[in-house]
């Protein structure tokens, strides 16, 4: 090859799929010798492999020969811890009832170039499918090779063309928190978002935007937070000097009770001065004080729905993607004292 030459494009597994008429999540399954790939469509697959020259890379060998066994997850380190943690626990449980390891890659920052030094690094351990739990909003084509030729699950986070998404439709989520304000009777509904490159915290916002739209209220303008209970207690101290607030829609259970803790010591109580009402649900919701009305999200429940869909193509009744949120009404919402 002379200098300047542009190197030959390796087949990938999408060439695979075209020539055998088939998807790549089939391709894949059929390398692996699923036994949900009919025998006739397996031929057609290897034929195809045989006719376009495809090279099993090192995952693609670990694959087709069942030999890794492992399931690789993707974290991002900061954010959310309980739900983080929660998540950790139902994806290796459920690998581990079904004999398979979990090689985790946590990345420090929401970073494309971090997601796909994880996704390349587990790619080359051979693992069997991705979980990825990142909010990432924009997606490579590096990330989208990688995840098109390994079975991937996705969470609430980075949507890829070949990935199967599980998790509650987050602008109804916003819809849902803020509906349930207005219908107790205040007029106004504040918001405190999590952070602006977090793909549920915008759909989460826009769900605020349009419910409050609809109801012919112009919406103030959102507090932004990182998810912690800091950053919720520092937005509960802004809104706490503004007497006309009276419900607030917080993006997550950890900063409402940052919220609530800066409410009180600023004279204010919950619900009687001001509600709130959050998302996530996480087990501590319910002991707060007061307990916090909360959209649920059962997130080791997805975890182990997440192997589910890998291995088995089982979504075990979660509702499959974008399911319908469902609201905990508890202690800290109710009627404004004028109404």
């Amino acid at each position: 090859m002379t200098e300047g030459t542009a190197k030959p494009r390796q087949p990938s597994m999408a060439d695979v799929a075209r020539t055998a008429g088939v998807s790549a999540q089939t391709v894949s399954r059929a390398l692996r010798a699923s036994p949900n790939v009919d025998p006739e469509t397996r031929k057609r697959v290897l034929a195809a492999v045989e006719q376009v020259g495809y090279r099993f890379n090192s995952a693609a060998r670990a694959l087709s020969s069942g030999r890794s066994r492992t399931i690789g997850l993707v974290l991002l380190a900061s954010g959310g811890y309980y739900s983080r943690s929660a998540v950790t626990a139902g994806v290796e449980a459920a690998a581990g009832a079904a004999g398979y390891a979990v090689s985790i890659a946590a990345i420090a920052a929401l970073d494309v170039g971090l997601m796909e030094q994880s996704l390349s690094r587990l790619a080359d351990q051979g693992v069997d499918g991705f979980v990825i739990a990142v909010p990432l909003i924009s997606v490579t084509r590096k990330m989208e090779d990688i995840t098109r030729d390994i079975p991937t699950v996705t969470l609430d986070g980075s949507r890829t063309a070949g990935a199967r998404v599980l998790g509650i439709d987050q602008r109804e989520a916003g819809r849902v928190a803020t509906r349930h304000l207005l219908d107790l009777g205040h007029r106004q509904v504040w918001h405190i978002s999590g952070p602006d490159e977090w793909i549920e915290a915008r759909r989460r916002r826009q769900g605020w935007q349009e419910c409050l739209a609809e109801a012919g209220i112009e919406a103030p303008p959102p507090l932004e937070g990182d998810w912690s209970p800091d950053s919720g207690y520092r937005q509960g101290r802004i809104l706490a000097m503004i007497p006309e607030v009276t419900a607030v829609f917080v993006a997550g259970d950890e900063m409402a009770f940052g919220v609530i803790r800066a409410l009180r010591e600023r004279g204010r109580s919950v619900p009687g001065d001001l509600s709130i009402v959050s998302v996530d649900d996480i087990a501590l919701a319910a002991y707060c004080s007061p307990p916090l009305t909360t959209v649920r999200q059962d997130f080791y429940r997805y975890g182990e729905a997440a192997v589910a869909l890998l291995l088995r193509g089982d979504d075990i009744g979660t509702g499959g993607p974008d399911a319908a949120p469902t609201l905990s009404v508890r202690a800290s919402t109710a009627p404004p004292r004028s109404r």
